[in-house]
């Protein structure tokens, strides 16, 4: 039975968007069956593309670059999912009053062993192409710490 995991940020056009396209591959190269999605906490990117940059780094690492068009996540898809991966503390928080009865919101960042729990992955909308690279940089860190714990 697959899983469903959907990663979260604030707009769905920059962080989550690249999470989701990284981890379908860390996924499918474990051979783990998981529907990855992604979504925004605000709609003020609503039906927006994935940022360019994004899309740029995504493209020179050889992920999936096909078309994606943002949107705010629902109680309900967060009610649905396995596991609901954010990008920042606030986030978690968030959808923790969305949904209060679910335990399955956890924080990206946590499955990376080398930084302190609680650790944000920042948001590179402001800066510059690098800004990007180096959230990926920090996607891939986290990536096979998730496909230890989505097959347990």
């Amino acid at each position: 039975m697959s899983k469903r995991v959907i990663f979260v940020c604030r707009g769905n056009i920059c962080r989550s968007p690249m999470a989701e396209r990284i981890a379908q591959r860390f996924f499918a190269d474990a051979g783990l069956d998981v529907e990855v999605t992604s979504a925004g906490i605000t709609d003020e990117e609503h039906a927006n593309p994935m940022d360019p940059r994004a899309r740029a780094v995504l493209n020179r690492r050889g992920y999936d670059v096909r078309p994606h068009t943002a949107h705010q996540i629902s109680a309900e898809e967060i009610r649905r999912a396995d596991l609901v991966v954010a990008a920042e503390p606030y986030q978690v928080q968030t959808m923790a009053r969305m949904a209060p009865s679910t335990r399955n919101i956890v924080l990206l960042r946590d499955y990376d062993p080398s930084v302190a729990p609680g650790t944000p992955l920042d948001d590179p909308w402001f800066g510059d192409a690098s800004g990007f690279e180096t959230i990926a940089d920090q996607i891939e860190a986290a990536m096979p710490g998730l496909v230890a714990a989505i097959r347990k």
